[in-house]
């Protein structure tokens, strides 16, 4: 099956959402760089984006994030709650060591499943 885009292109220095693909009912963010009060509304914007395509899953890759603040942690925990409140299942996927601690320090691991 051919995966559907719904955007994928080079980043900007400045962005921090790398792609958004949709792809057997499977919807993946990635993200980039860090996560912090000048960058969460591309998240966001993202999560909406992803949200309102209706996927049976959502994933956040996590695997290029280098740091995370609590804006960015209150991002994903809305796009998680929004999820789940319309039965779309939702996950973080690979994050670095240092981005790990800050989300088992944060609780959100206690409620958001992670595929290591």
């Amino acid at each position: 099956m051919e995966p559907s885009r719904l955007w994928k292109k080079d980043p900007l220095p400045d962005e921090i959402v790398t792609h958004l693909d949709a792809d057997a009912g499977t919807t993946t963010l990635a993200l980039l760089g860090e996560v912090d009060v000048l960058t969460v509304d591309q998240v966001r914007v993202a999560l909406d984006e992803a949200l309102a395509a209706r996927p049976r899953e959502i994933v956040v890759e996590l695997r290029d994030l280098d740091f995370i603040d609590s804006t960015g942690l209150g991002a994903l925990i809305s796009g998680f709650q929004r999820a789940r409140d319309t039965g779309i299942s939702f996950r973080l996927a690979h994050p670095s060591r240092a981005v790990h601690q800050i989300l088992v320090l944060s609780g959100l691991l206690e409620v958001v499943e992670l595929t290591p």
